[in-house]
């Protein structure tokens, strides 16, 4: 159920509501718009008729919230979400560009990479220490290293850090140096990974599984948002389907679905998505057109001898081009770079 308060309710009074929800063994969220205070309460429902809510003065309505996915959805919160990643605001008028290398190879590519990224325009460095890969005999990212250079990348360039989390084991190390933690799309349905992040206080990207419907997604989410972390960025990746022609088969219906259902923000990869640098910027620049909050890509100095997913990786000269194009076709849809 959601509770929606009127628009002079005080702080007081929100609490009473709190209070008399957490007293019938129902958590409270609470979610708090530009005009209204809405919260919400998990759990069964029917006990809420053994004390109508409605009874308060201040408060305006009580609805059920129909979805599944309950502190995801919009009924439950009208308004986007903005999640502050380290100073960058992902889901605002700016449209959000990560990039950065597949898997952090080595110190100096990654600085290479690093200040190409920051002279261009970007917002956030990407690069995974510790990577999920098919084969247990491929490379598998240099772990507690890579995770030293993308901290001294930091320091140099400011970009704030998103990379991956694979294992609850290694977040200690790995929330020290992220500021913003990628759950894969391997993982999407790791539901202890998820209340892990769920658990600490840091902006996680969930990336949509391979074969996952848009509502396994937001279900996802919801594990997260459950545990009290309301600061959680969507992404689009592409899904698997008969399609051979690409790696995988990007979904952009998905963008203005996702925004109509639920208020988290939703960035695109098409990078992972089509598995291929020379459609990497035409999907870019389509995702922004449909709505997408920023894009995650890849971009190597030398991608022919990238230990993971050359192919797919832009060179910095390219990305810089699809920067500038990036800018033209926010500024047409209303939103900036």
């Amino acid at each position: 159920m959601i509770v929606i308060l009127k628009p002079n309710a005080t702080e007081a009074e929100i609490a009473l509501v709190v209070k008399k929800i957490e007293s019938f063994g129902l958590a409270a969220h609470i979610s708090k718009g530009t005009e209204r205070t809405i919260i919400g309460a998990i759990g069964d429902e029917r006990v809420l008729q053994e004390g109508p809510l409605e009874a308060f003065p201040f408060v305006e309505q009580v609805l059920p919230v129909l979805k599944p996915y309950k502190l995801a959805s919009r009924e439950f919160k009208p308004d986007g979400s903005i999640v502050n990643v380290d100073g960058v605001l992902v889901g605002g008028k700016q449209v959000v560009v990560m990039a950065g290398p597949c898997a952090v190879e080595n110190r100096d590519n990654l600085l290479q990479v690093a200040r190409c990224v920051k002279d261009a325009g970007g917002h956030i460095l990407r690069g995974g220490a510790y990577k999920p890969r098919t084969s247990p005999y491929t490379f598998q990212g240099l772990g507690e290293e890579g995770l030293a250079y993308l901290s001294e990348a930091k320091r140099e360039t400011g970009l704030p850090i998103a990379t991956e989390l694979m294992d609850a084991r290694d977040a200690p190390q790995v929330y020290q140096c992220a500021d913003l933690i990628q759950i894969g799309a391997r993982n999407m349905q790791n539901f202890k990974l998820l209340k892990e992040v769920g658990c600490r206080r840091k902006p996680v990207l969930l990336k949509r599984g391979l074969s996952c419907t848009v509502k396994d997604l937001l279900l996802a989410a919801e594990y997260i948002l459950s545990e009290g972390n309301y600061d959680v960025i969507l992404c689009e990746r592409g899904i698997r389907t008969f399609e051979d022609a690409t790696r995988n088969t990007l979904d952009l219906s998905a963008v203005p679905l996702i925004k109509r259902l639920s208020h988290l923000p939703v960035v695109v990869d098409p990078s992972h998505a089509t598995g291929k640098w020379h459609l990497v910027s035409p999907m870019a620049l389509a995702a922004v057109a449909a709505g997408a909050d920023g894009i995650m890509v890849e971009i190597h100095p030398h991608p022919e001898e990238a230990l993971s997913d050359g192919p797919q990786a832009l060179l910095p000269s390219t990305f810089e081009k699809l920067m500038d194009d990036l800018s033209r076709v926010a500024k047409a849809v209303g939103r900036s770079l």
